[in-house]
């Protein structure tokens, strides 16, 4: 009856029974577990119950803690349990629910005989904690681990300084002596960083070891050392396991990437082939050959990536299925502008309506072309400015390719005059092919041409034709001309002007025919 009143923490009522229940809750004394109830009792729950046990076992008097350790069989509601005493002093009970399916396997004898071993063992560590010598000695293991420690992690840090001090020293050498890139230069640079990781990774360690050096030197913090020691073996373990798991995943991706290079290789051969004239394919031009072969190169690693992605470690965990998506969403929402871009200079490429060095008028810009990017084409002006026009601009309007033709007929430019109707047009075309053929800098073959572009009221307009061999002096060869066209027009005595007439002459205003030639 006392004993079911201990289970019961009250006079039992005449419903109280044992059930088992959802939530499972521990018995933990100095840190060490003892058992775990997982049943109802009497409406007490199983918090309820370990609460209770812990609270017995922390009023336990001093003079009985020496007492014998034991176990009784008893009854309840039906089931079996154990009462478990120190001495003729209750701890706490167990029954039958409260076994996991390995202990119900083994019995619940076995299992009362495992709890008290733990209590032995959870009693032993309380009476060396109450031990001057273990305390001592635990002190004195404390204070030498930290010292230790903190001279290992400070030797650790000197060292690392100094091995980057050098390194850095070595790699301003380097870089007083060369302009170029040295690869020892930048491997000097990549190593001091790695010397910080190696740092913290050694300090780490180091850390680690004092730390379970002090907490497995009092017995009361013994478990947690013993349980972090667990911790990490079980996770060196998992990531030792991982690699091995993964190491014929590897070896494909390896085989994979190494195929995919020589492939890459000889595509290099191909195209730099087509590129030098040994080889000729018909749809591919010298203008088009980066490009082309750009998005091969693109295409078979995005292809190589697509087949190693199942073989690499973690692919088909969720965290690599958030990062694909995320991913996705970047690009579907963020690279719109891009893609636009990148198409457009696409078009641009295989059109072949520009290429480096060519002289254009493309986007309201007038200049050499000295970039085709896969976004935008660079263009260099005269007065030395880089301009960049985006590739959806340039396709958007027209683009004036002065270069193209040059080799055959070469760059066609003009010049527009407006003379009065005064001057007779015979001695203005002379006038203008002369001034032509004075500047020397235009070609004779096609020869200056003149045209009469529109009779205005006021007056005539004229435009010189000419071609020029180097569309890059387009501006001085302009330039050249309109200076010999006004010489010109000086030594012969005609206006460039452009007459508007505020009132009508009375008499026309007509050339005679005897001054239609000079």
């Amino acid at each position: 009856m006392l004993l079911a009143v201990w289970l019961l923490g009250q006079t039992p009522p005449v419903q109280a029974q044992v059930q088992a229940s959802t939530n499972a809750e521990r018995l933990e004394w100095w840190n060490r577990e003892i058992v775990t109830f997982r049943a109802t009792v009497a409406d007490a729950a199983p918090r309820a119950r370990a609460e209770r046990a812990r609270q017995h076992l922390l009023t336990v008097p001093e003079l009985e803690m020496d007492g014998n350790i034991h176990f009784e069989r008893f009854t309840y509601q039906g089931q079996a349990g154990i009462q478990f005493l120190i001495g003729d002093r209750p701890l706490f009970p167990i029954v039958e629910a409260d076994m996991n399916v390995d202990q119900r396997f083994k019995g619940l004898d076995a299992m009362a005989n495992d709890v008290v071993s733990r209590l032995e063992l959870a009693r032993s560590a309380w009476q060396e904690s109450r031990s001057a010598n273990v305390l001592m000695t635990g002190a004195a293991k404390t204070l030498v681990s930290l010292t230790v420690g903190i001279l290992l992690i400070s030797a650790i840090g000197r060292a690392r300084r100094y091995f980057s001090g050098f390194l850095e020293r070595r790699r301003s050498m380097r870089v007083q002596q060369s302009s170029k890139m040295d690869w020892i230069e930048l491997l000097d640079r990549l190593a001091s960083r790695l010397l910080i990781i190696v740092q913290w990774g050694f300090s780490l360690l180091i850390a680690y070891g004092v730390y379970e050096l002090v907490f497995s030197s009092f017995p009361l913090t013994a478990p947690i050392a013993q349980k972090s020691r667990q911790w990490l073996q079980e996770q060196l373990l998992w990531v030792g396991n991982g690699i091995l798991m993964g190491l014929p995943d590897l070896v494909t991706v390896a085989i994979i990437i190494v195929v995919s290079r020589a492939l890459s290789d000889l595509l290099g051969y191909f195209f730099d082939a087509v590129r030098s004239g040994r080889f000729y394919i018909p749809f591919l031009h010298p203008e088009t050959i980066t490009a082309t072969r750009r998005i091969v190169l693109v295409m078979l690693w995005l292809v190589t990536v697509a087949i190693c992605y199942p073989y690499l470690p973690g692919s088909d965990t969720e965290a690599f299925r958030g990062l694909s998506v995320l991913a996705g969403l970047m690009l579907t929402v963020g690279a719109s502008g891009i893609v636009n871009q990148g198409i457009s200079g696409l078009v641009l490429i295989y059109s072949r309506a520009l290429r480096q060095g060519d002289f254009v008028t493309a986007g309201g810009t007038e200049g050499v072309v000295i970039e085709v990017g896969t976004l935008a084409v660079k263009i260099l002006n005269y007065r030395n400015e880089e301009i960049t026009v985006p590739n959806a601009v340039l396709l958007s309007s027209p683009i004036h390719n002065y270069t193209r033709m040059a080799a055959t007929q070469g760059t066609l430019i003009s010049s527009k005059v407006t003379i009065g109707y005064d001057a007779p047009w015979r001695v203005v075309h002379e006038l203008l092919t002369s001034a032509a053929v004075a500047s020397g800098r235009f070609r004779s073959d096609p020869a200056p041409k003149v045209f009469q572009r529109s009779l205005s009221d006021f007056y005539v307009e004229y435009e010189l034709v000419l071609a020029i061999d180097d569309p890059m002096n387009r501006i001085d060869a302009l330039s050249d001309l309109h200076r010999h066209i006004q010489d010109a027009f000086n030594r012969a005595g005609l206006q460039i002007m452009s007459p508007h007439f505020a009132f009508q002459p009375q008499e026309p205003v007509v050339i005679p025919e005897s001054h239609w030639k000079r």
